[in-house]
């Protein structure tokens, strides 16, 4: 199946795709989640099938342009990759390429803190909540707090607020215990 243009109802071939999807790590210059890409592409762009995006992401990989990283959710870019896309850059529509540097240019923060405040709860056999709240950097956790509350409402009113609130309770924690 042929993706196509959704402006111009030109179909995007195989090739352009997985260019495509080479050019959003290449903007995004961070490593990114198969979830996230699949979110950027799909839902939030339409720049791909979903089916196709991860047919091409697994392709990518497999050709050493993308690759995961050790203990890890997260892809990113090979040299390989940028060295690919510099080179066939310009068979991308330039229509294309503007709507994903514009695109990025006003979500990479946004995707960013996402994937690097992590926060999920479950409900415990007691009723009670734990709240997980991890702050990720591209190779390891730097710090996860489990915090037990005492109703579903106060679980997600943290999961709500954590990605605003993480970096200002980091440095709270870590000045508090470095005095």
């Amino acid at each position: 199946m042929q993706y196509e243009n959704s402006l111009t109802n030109i179909p995007y071939d195989s090739k352009i795709q997985k260019l495509a999807i080479l050019f959003v790590f290449d903007k995004m210059s961070i490593p990114m989640t198969e979830a996230t890409l699949l979110d950027i592409c799909t839902s939030e762009n339409n720049w791909l099938g979903y089916m196709e995006c991860k047919q091409y992401l697994d392709e990518l990989i497999d050709s050493n342009l993308l690759y995961r990283l050790p203990k890890s959710e997260l892809v990113n870019i090979t040299q390989d990759g940028v060295s690919c896309l510099s080179m066939f850059f310009t068979r991308m529509p330039s229509s294309l390429r503007e709507s994903i540097t514009v695109y990025v240019n006003a979500n990479r923060l946004r995707y960013k803190k996402k994937q690097s405040y992590f926060c999920d709860y479950l409900k415990n056999s007691d009723g009670t909540f734990t709240v997980i709240m991890r702050i990720n950097t591209d190779l390891s956790t730097i710090m996860e707090i489990k915090l037990v509350v005492a109703s579903r409402q106060h679980a997600e009113y943290i999961y709500k607020c954590w990605v605003e609130k993480a970096s200002h309770i980091y440095s709270l924690v870590h000045d508090s215990l470095l005095e």
